[in-house]
């Protein structure tokens, strides 16, 4: 994860306005960064998605190709995910620096995204225990500020909204077996629901409270942080938490009950 390093002065500077409900530029606690969300915006992928929140700039394609349905779930498709950690983001990912956060963040997106809360992986079956759809999801961070499970979870979204799949017409070859023929029409496509995809509240413990969508210098005051992923619907796909420290059961319970009030997820299709 990329980090920044705080002097005492600036950490007793941001835990006394967190404390007051007052951060350095200017937000409360739960106060999100400006956020912009642009759609189709790679050419070669079926959707895309680029979203910049505050410094934090992330840019998701997704490509579907037709492969074949695991044999624990035949009639259903899935996603494959892959993070690429730009070294124009930060200089701590140039090389391999980037690698290990790579991983950690694709291991992530994996029990958010690929369960029956989120995407319907049924409707990705073309035909079952043969064919499938596969969404391979790329995720690239040009910019980091803080908050990246948030700023990729809306921009995995926005790219899931923005995806086109073409509509597959299935008949029989003169072996009796099965011939798939996908329609050449861009318009002749398959839209996904994305009511169900949830959504990644990050809420860092600064001090004796916690903040939502924390920049790199409250990051570094922070002692643990909560990953909560929930729909619109306060399904809960998915919980994790990161950090060295540790979460009491009152801060947790309290981190809970503010996303349970859905304030930050008002992000529908």
């Amino acid at each position: 994860m990329a980090t920044v390093h705080v002097s005492e002065a600036e950490k007793v500077y941001i835990l006394h306005g967190i404390r007051d409900d007052l951060r350095v530029d200017g937000r409360s606690c739960e106060d999100y960064r400006h956020m912009e969300i642009e759609t189709d915006v790679v050419s070669n992928t079926d959707g895309s998605a680029k979203v910049t929140l505050g410094d934090t700039a992330v840019l998701v394609g997704v490509k579907a190709d037709i492969g074949k349905p695991r044999p624990a779930v035949p009639n259903e498709g899935y996603l494959e995910f892959f993070v690429d950690c730009s070294a124009n983001a930060t200089p701590e990912f140039e090389g391999r620096g980037g690698d290990e956060l790579g991983t950690e963040l694709s291991n992530t997106l994996y029990k958010v995204f690929n369960n029956k809360h989120s995407v319907d992986l049924k409707s990705l079956c073309i035909s079952a225990g043969e064919h499938c759809w596969v969404l391979y999801v790329d995720v690239l961070l040009l910019q980091c500020d803080g908050n990246l499970y948030d700023a990729i979870s809306v921009a995995i979204k926005a790219a899931l909204f923005n995806t086109k799949i073409p509509k597959v017409h299935l008949s029989a070859d003169e072996e009796g077996g099965k011939e798939i023929e996908l329609s050449d029409d861009p318009y002749d496509c398959v839209r996904l629901d994305v009511e169900n995809v949830p959504c990644i509240v990050t809420l860092c413990k600064v001090g004796h409270r916690h903040v939502v969508d924390a920049n790199l210098q409250e990051k570094a005051c922070s002692v643990a942080s909560l990953i909560i992923a929930v729909t619109h619907k306060g399904t809960v796909t998915c919980t994790r938490k990161v950090g060295m420290g540790s979460l009491e059961p009152e801060s947790i319970f309290e981190m809970t009950q503010v996303n349970a009030s859905g304030r930050p997820f008002m992000l529908h299709s």
